[in-house]
């Protein structure tokens, strides 16, 4: 009998094969475990919450029962966390501001108990809430990313860029591209006074690429600042290049320091030809522009936008209108910014009050 390791021991053929379908199985088993017990928990909080909603209303129990019964499950359940008198008022609050339960199995109960409470102290409408926790379970969220989206006022900023997409691109693509622009962006984190001027803006988003990706929203990818292009021999320089991964297109950022102009789509137009001649492939959609602005009329902007055949939008841009300083130290990791642009699923361990 053989002494050897079981690791130097030879496979056999199909072995590695095998073995690295077992490992994917596993890891989704895992995840999918990892989900129940999160659904299983944020419902027993639910039921919870309705139970203490029915007797204090029926019965006519006050708010010192919650006491007691705090008292009472920490000393039954001395292992379990989030039976302290707070997060039983928070249970109370959830199933109060979820009154149906099919939408916490099949909605809220896929968020971790701490994205729900951010959605239940930060949110007071019910449609809003439920917006938020679709966009978290999408995107992958973590909760500070979820916290500063909410401060941002991210969905409601989505899909409010005047552009011409619905004339210049075919469905469904068009209302992909018009939801992947916002207006306004918000620009806090670059950290510049009212009056920055264009090039300083674009230094500090570089600079700041990750926090301007969570910006810019799922899908982008950063390509470069100042992009040469060659036209006939003469040199021009793009402000700002991206790729959207699920648009399938180049993307082209101008900033202008002042108010719109129509003026400016001209020179964006020319941007737009250069790079879907030079730069994207037979297999990319046609490039859309994006120009951002201190300030727009926006009747103007729809006249500017109307005879222009190429996929433009027109946004303004926000430079000091501070996070709250809870926030500003809490700005999402290279990790989190991952898990928004790539949609990974959303787990979690239980998070106390």
């Amino acid at each position: 009998m053989s002494d050897r390791p079981a690791s130097l021991t030879q496979p056999p053929q199909g072995y590695a094969e095998w073995l690295a379908e077992l490992k994917r199985r596993i890891d989704s088993a895992q995840q999918r475990a990892t989900l129940a017990v999160n659904r299983e928990l944020v419902l027993l909080y639910w039921q919870i919450g309705r139970d203490i909603l029915a007797r204090q209303a029926d019965q006519g129990w006050g708010a010192k029962v919650i006491d007691r019964l705090a008292h009472d499950l920490r000393t039954a359940f001395p292992e379990m966390k989030g039976f302290s008198r707070a997060n039983l008022m928070y249970m109370r609050a959830f199933a109060e501001a979820w009154p149906d339960e099919p939408i916490v199995q099949q909605l809220v109960g896929r968020l971790p108990w701490g994205h729900n409470l951010v959605l239940l102290t930060r949110l007071k409408d019910s449609a809003q809430r439920m917006a938020y926790a679709s966009a978290a379970i999408e995107h992958g969220w973590s909760r500070n990313v979820l916290n500063i989206h909410i401060e941002t006022r991210l969905l409601e900023r989505t899909g409010k860029a005047v552009t011409n997409f619905d004339l210049t691109l075919p469905q469904p693509h068009s209302d992909l591209a018009r939801e992947s622009l916002k207006d306004p962006y918000r620009f806090d984190f670059l950290g510049l006074g009212r009056e920055a001027g264009e090039r300083a803006i674009e230094q500090a988003m570089v600079k700041h690429v990750t926090e301007f990706l969570l910006e810019l929203g799922a899908g982008f990818a950063f390509v470069g600042r100042q992009v040469l292009l060659d036209v006939g021999g003469d040199e021009f320089f793009l402000d700002l290049l991206f790729y959207h991964l699920k648009l399938r297109c180049y993307v082209v950022i101008e900033l202008k320091g002042g108010k719109f102009k129509p003026e400016h789509l001209g020179q964006l137009g020319f941007y737009l030809t250069a790079v879907d001649r030079q730069v994207k492939s037979e297999h990319d959609n046609p490039t859309i522009g994006l120009l951002l602005c201190k300030s727009k009329n926006k009747i103007v902007a729809e006249y500017a936008l109307g005879d222009k055949s190429q996929p433009m939008g027109v946004a303004e841009y926000k430079l000091l209108e501070s996070l709250p300083p809870e926030l500003q130290t809490s700005l999402p990791s290279i990790e989190q910014i991952e898990r928004e642009l790539g949609g990974d699923d959303v787990g979690g361990e239980e998070e106390e009050a």
